[in-house]
């Protein structure tokens, strides 16, 4: 079992690290090309992947605010995906103006109040 981690850990090392690499931004890469990172990594078995993790975790830590990394697009041979479209308005009901003025007048009826002169908000 221990013979084969010899060959397991380095291996998987350098999957991980080529994986990151490839969803690497070029400011993690400390100035150097990708396809040179990727000759480090596979011809420096556990040292390649190593310094690639350290030198991009160091750079990711260094930097402003953590920015999300674009995500590769899901359909293979059919081009880039478009990312999703919002609609325009208030994501939550208590967002929404006219709902709570809806709401307002419900409580207002409620509380034997008269309802209000102004308009439900456009």
């Amino acid at each position: 079992m221990l013979r084969a981690l010899v060959y397991v850990v380095p291996i998987a090392l350098a999957i991980f690290a080529l994986i990151d690499l490839s969803r690497s931004l070029p400011e993690e890469r400390a100035g150097l090309r990708r396809t040179l990172w990727v000759a480090i990594i596979v011809l420096l078995p556990v040292l390649g992947p190593i310094v690639w993790i350290a030198v991009s975790r160091n750079s990711r830590a260094g930097s402003a605010p953590a920015r999300p990394r674009p995500l590769p697009p899901m359909a293979p041979g059919r081009g880039p995906l478009r990312p999703p479209t919002r609609r325009p308005g208030p994501v939550a009901p208590d967002d929404d103006p006219e709902f709570l003025w809806r709401l307002e007048q419900e409580r207002r009826r409620a509380a034997g109040e008269p309802p209000s002169e102004d308009q439900p908000p456009a």
